[in-house]
Parts: C-alpha cells; structure tokens; sequence
C-alpha cells in the first residue's frame, strides 16, 4: 500500500542501519521523504533502495566534516525544497578502557562526531529553512550521558554534553523549532554488539523489560517526537532503558 506524501522533509544522520534506519524507514512509513546520511556509500545506496527511491535521498560522508554536512542540507533542500525534521544519529565510540588512560586525541574525535557534528547540522538546518518555518530536532543521546558507564566514559561524556545541547537549541530556538532527545539504553545493533555479545543473558538481566532496545523501540519515539502529536514538548531528554534505571536504588 503506498503512503500518502505529507509534505515534510527529514534528514537523519548515521542512517544507513541501526537505529538511524529504522528510524529513516518509520518517518517514510508516516509520508515524509528523508535524506540519510552515513559514511558507507553501498550501505546507504541499499538503504535508499528499500526506503524507495522516490522517498529518500542518500549523501555519503563523515559527519564531522563541515562540507559534507553542508552538502547535506544543501543537497536535501535541491532536492524536496525544504527541511523539517533534524535527527542526529550519527555517533562514533572507538575506545573501551578509564578516563585515566583515555588518549585525548580520540576524546576530540568522539566529541567532533557525537557533539559537534550535531551542532553543526542544527546551525545549517536551522538557517536553510527552520528559523523561518519551524520544525524539530532530535538528538540521539544515551543511558551513558545520564550516569557513570564503566570503560565507556568518553561516549558518556559525549552523549551528556549532547542532553545539554538540547536544552540549549531548545531554549534558543524556541518558540519555532522544537528540540528534544533520546537516551537509549543497549540496543541491539551492530554499533552496541559489544556491550552483549557472549554475554546477553547477563546483560538482560538487568533489565526489568526482559530484553534489549530495538531500533524500533527508538524508532518509534522519534517519529512521536518529530510529529504534531508532540507539539508542547521540547527541551526534553526521553530516556528508553528497558526499565533499567529502576535497579538503581537495588542494592
């Protein structure tokens, strides 16, 4: 069954699987056309191909860089005219290991990619077509922004540093454009299989819900968050643990 066109426009960073392709595939599934981004060409070409090609638009690159990002919205506003939807997905964790023994240089580069990156799109979507229309952002933050994570604390510090860009776009951008994120917990994905695998038993046992996120489960509340339904929220961090934190207290 074909979907109605409802006339707004997305991009969605870090889409070419996981979690930034279900949630690509829920905003085509609900009319609005997408422009996905990721650093894997083939991948987003296969992405394109399922979300339809008259329904999605694929532009390869690293996020952190400046001029694919502005070849992104440069691309996306050629292409359908307009950007209604932000959503930065795109995100890098390369170590595992203490703070203590962190090499500095690759703190920059997860930063570059998780945080600025996505202050990077914002200011360019912001300019090409929010500022004067109105829209949403959504950042994909995580569980790890909101607490101590052992061995993954550069991504939590980076995932924290994006709940607080949100409070600050929302503040500034408001009343137009509005601003919300997104704290999973482990979901599973190639990008998290290293939280679980050989070990998921153990690590669903943690989780009141009996199981791992999905990237439907994200999916699903960024189309909820990027739609009219949600029109009085912003400058809110959406946490989807599974449950998690409700041990917290267990001790």
């Amino acid at each position: 069954m074909s979907v109605r066109d409802n006339g707004r426009v997305a991009i969605v960073t870090g889409a070419s699987r996981g979690i930034g392709y279900g949630i690509a595939e829920a905003l085509v599934a609900r009319g609005d056309r997408v422009c996905v981004t990721g650093r894997d060409e083939k991948s987003l070409e296969e992405a394109v191909a399922r979300l339809g090609a008259d329904r999605a638009l694929a532009v390869a690159g690293k996020a952190h860089d400046a001029a694919h990002r502005a070849e992104v919205v440069e691309r996306t506003m050629e292409a359908f005219g307009r950007v209604d939807h932000l959503v930065n997905n795109a995100g890098t964790n390369p170590v595992f290991g203490p703070l203590a023994e962190l090499d500095l240089a690759v703190a920059r580069k997860i930063f570059e990619v998780n945080v600025l990156s996505a202050l990077g799109f914002a200011q360019l979507t912001w300019a090409a077509w929010q500022k004067e229309h109105g829209g949403t952002v959504v950042n994909i933050a995580s569980l790890a922004g909101l607490g101590a994570s052992p061995f993954i604390g550069a991504y939590g510090m980076s995932k924290a540093a994006m709940v607080n860009l949100t409070l600050q776009l929302a503040h500034e951008m408001s009343p137009g454009v509005r601003v919300n994120a997104i704290a999973p917990a482990v979901v599973r994905t190639r990008f998290a299989a290293a939280l679980y695998e050989g070990r998921e038993e153990e690590v669903v046992a943690g989780y009141p819900m009996g199981r791992l996120g999905t990237p439907e489960d994200v999916a699903g509340a960024a189309a909820f968050l990027t739609s009219d339904a949600s029109g009085w929220i912003t400058g809110q961090t959406l946490v989807m643990d599974g449950g998690k934190l409700l041990n917290a207290g267990i001790g």
